[in-house]
């Protein structure tokens, strides 16, 4: 085996590493070029990219109803922080507006099938809306899962 063709081994095995460098290279930048977006769903009424913060509470003495609430909420595209005990039982549902637009209020109304609004400003939390369901509220059925 000559010197030469030693050499010609090595100089083809570096073009080829060469050119595949080259072609993930351009592939991360025209990936990291496109942006990312949630797939569309029919039961999401936030748009992708806008973060509603939310806690969603149960006005009622029915067992697990604030879970089927941010679950509910979650499946629209709120993000639901907390989960809890409202701390009076209400007859219908409610949306308290503390921050944000009035229309965010309206889409979390709607995600829960009708509530009513009520502005009560609140800059000491980091919550934009409070959703209390109530006792006339008819929650989604759940998921089949075996």
């Amino acid at each position: 085996m000559s010197r030469w063709h030693g050499k010609g081994r090595w100089l083809l095995l570096a073009l080829v590493l060469g050119a595949l460098g080259a072609w993930g290279w351009s592939r991360r930048d025209r990936a990291a070029a496109m942006p990312v977006r949630e797939p569309p769903t029919a039961d999401r009424i936030v748009p992708p990219g806008t973060r509603i913060v939310v806690a969603a509470l149960n006005g009622t003495s029915t067992r697990g109803l604030a879970r089927r609430a941010t679950r509910a909420l979650r499946d629209a595209g709120f993000d639901v922080v907390t989960s809890g005990n409202a701390e009076a039982p209400t007859d219908s549902s409610i949306v308290y507006r503390h921050a944000g637009d009035t229309l965010w209020a309206q889409w979390a109304a709607r995600a829960i099938g009708g509530a009513r609004i009520i502005a009560r400003p609140d800059s000491s939390r980091d919550l934009h809306l409070t959703v209390v369901v109530g006792r006339a509220w008819r929650p989604p059925p759940d998921p089949f899962d075996p």
